[in-house]
């Protein structure tokens, strides 16, 4: 069996979406320069910081999409299959964009959406102090997992990481590679960012591909960089500090699956409800 190359992004986005692309465009060459078939985004890759989230959703909710238009070319260009990190999307029945994750097949093609389930409203001991992502965002209902030529990949982004029952049932759903873009703000990520990644790794049993922001954005917003990809068995396969920066790393299937035939955790598995006194 092949071994294929998966590649994880960093990127420190900024207000301007031009120069955002123009960045983004310039790492996923250099990704699949480097010989990356799934090439993974960071969150909010084509707009940080920016007020105009209500206003590109509803762009890119129309029939001329320009950050989807973006990715589908970039995929096509350089045949690889992209996830798109986030991109806001307002769909017609919300008051506020989701923040979804498009998976672009090697001809450009969507073939599968995943929005942000859980919304970071948390106070953080940095100068930005207080987050509350509900306040521009819907939050999304629906898991998702999709087959590609590399193995089944499951979809997550960023405040996800912190709990562990979506990432079993994307496990459930036949996950093999699970992918997190993120933006993790430079408090939290530098305590909390890797030792999760390889936690749910380890408990799921699949690679994880963190492709995070990473650095200062404005004088209140930094984020944590440390962009990594990660083994089935939780061992770091390639990492990053800060700054822009392009990983690459190789996804062997049959270690994976020779790994869950050894220690098949799934099958071992007991929930035990909790009896009340």
């Amino acid at each position: 069996m092949s071994r294929p190359i998966v590649a994880a992004l960093q990127m420190v986005s900024g207000a301007d979406i031009d120069t955002n692309l123009a960045h983004a465009e310039k790492l996923i060459a250099q990704a699949a320069a480097q010989g990356a078939k799934l090439i993974v985004l960071p969150e909010a890759f084509a707009l940080f910081l920016g007020s105009e989230q209500k206003q590109l959703g509803a762009i890119e909710a129309s029939s001329t999409p320009r950050v989807r238009a973006f990715l589908a070319e970039q995929a096509l260009r350089h045949r690889v299959w992209l996830i798109g990190g986030t991109i806001p999307v307002l769909d017609h029945d919300l008051q506020r964009p989701r923040a979804a994750c498009f998976v672009l097949d090697d001809n450009g093609r969507e073939v599968a959406r995943y929005d942000k389930i859980h919304l970071f409203d948390v106070d953080v001991g940095d100068r930005q102090g207080s987050y509350r992502e509900s306040d521009s965002y819907q939050h999304g209902t629906d898991i998702v997992t999709v087959q590609t030529p590399f193995g089944c990949v499951g979809i997550a982004v960023c405040y996800d990481l912190r709990f562990p029952e979506l990432f079993q049932l994307l496990r459930a759903q036949g996950a093999e590679i699970l992918v997190l873009p993120s933006a993790f703000t430079r408090a939290t990520g530098l305590a909390h960012w890797l030792p999760l990644l390889r936690a749910r790794a380890i408990e799921t049993q699949c690679y994880m591909i963190g492709a995070n922001q990473g650095g200062q954005h404005s004088s209140k917003r930094h984020t944590s960089g440390g962009s990594v990809i990660i083994d089935s068995w939780g061992e770091v396969l390639a990492e990053v500090g800060f700054g822009e920066a392009v990983i690459t790393a190789e996804i062997d299937l049959e270690k994976l699956h020779k790994e869950r035939r050894a220690m098949p955790v799934t099958q071992h598995r007991k929930f035990i409800p909790v009896r009340k006194s």
